[in-house]
């Protein structure tokens, strides 16, 4: 294998540079791609900025501090925050070559951290050259993701938060602790998943083989451990006694459920390792909600919202 300079093989430029506090926010607008490793990079979108050039499609978008050489192909123009550089490939590569080089970028993660970010050196990465890229990577099929990035439908839903309403968790929802089993007593065996106070794999930390004890189309959110994460479950589980169960007292569908997973997210700020969100505290917790002309959640709103954000297709 043949390796060379990313400059070799790369136009290396810096973002735009903006900062997503003094943006507008818009669903339908332009991907914001940031620092972090979820998402594509993507951490919102935006109304189009007067007078500020997106950086291009098909370009490499590569955190230069923060979740240091995350590395993603961005495939419609966007802006981008502090320290994100973008790659123009200097000849024409297809989609498959570049994804190879996110793959190759993100390896040398090891080599910074946030005291030694990726600004000056970037360019003088070594990669493999374009001769010295596996045959099964460029003959690999990617046709079969066209269109996983489609909405269930297309159609704009409205968002007018100024006259949402507060409801309280307890009118929504029966709230109780998880029953366990205990991690300890995990082997990773059976088929029934397993949740925990974490913020990854849908709070999924391991499988059981024992019976499950809450059932499906409810909401974990943790008390401890990475606080106010909420995640839906869509079939039986157990979990830890560090995740509250919300049992919905609606028809909840898995897109409302989604929904209102997101906005429980957004109390985070409210807690943290010394400041629990305990099941008293939780049931008396309030969340503002869209409602319909009788002043009740309007849920057929919250699904169809989701329903037009790209990828709910995959939902």
């Amino acid at each position: 294998m043949i390796l060379v300079k990313l400059s070799q093989l790369f136009e290396v430029n810096y973002g735009v540079n903006l900062e997503l506090n003094k943006l507008t926010q818009d669903p339908y607008g332009v991907p914001f791609v940031s620092r972090t490793s979820k998402n594509n990079g993507v951490s919102a979108k935006v109304k189009p900025v007067k007078n500020k050039n997106t950086n291009p499609a098909g370009t490499i978008s590569v955190a230069g501090g923060g979740s240091v050489m995350e590395s993603f192909l961005q495939s419609e123009p966007y802006y981008s925050g502090r320290d994100l550089y973008y790659l123009i490939p200097k000849s024409k590569m297809t989609d498959n070559i570049l994804l190879f080089y996110c793959a190759c970028l993100r390896s040398n993660k090891y080599r910074f951290n946030y005291g030694r970010q990726a600004n000056r050196t970037l360019k003088d990465l070594l990669v493999p050259d374009l001769n010295s890229i596996p045959e099964y990577v460029k003959g690999y099929d990617l046709s079969k993701f066209e269109g996983l990035n489609k909405p269930l439908i297309l159609n704009k839903v409205e968002l007018h938060t100024e006259i949402w309403k507060w409801f309280t968790y307890s009118d929504l929802f029966d709230i109780e602790r998880g029953k366990g089993p205990r991690k300890k007593e995990l082997d990773g065996s059976g088929e029934i998943p397993f949740v925990t106070s974490s913020d990854q794999n849908n709070g999924w930390t391991s499988f059981t083989s024992a019976s499950p004890i809450h059932l499906g189309n409810t909401i974990g959110v943790n008390r401890n451990g990475s606080v106010a994460e909420a995640f839906y479950q869509p079939i039986p589980f157990c979990s830890t006694e560090d995740v509250h169960i919300f049992t919905p007292k609606f028809p909840m569908s898995k897109y409302s459920a989604l929904f209102i997973s997101t906005l429980i997210k957004k109390e985070k700020y409210r807690y943290n390792y010394g400041r629990k969100w305990g099941i008293a505290r939780m049931k008396a917790s309030i969340i503002k909600l869209p409602v319909d002309k009788e002043g009740q959640p309007d849920w057929k709103l919250m699904e169809n919202f989701i329903k037009t954000i790209n990828y709910s297709k995959q939902i």
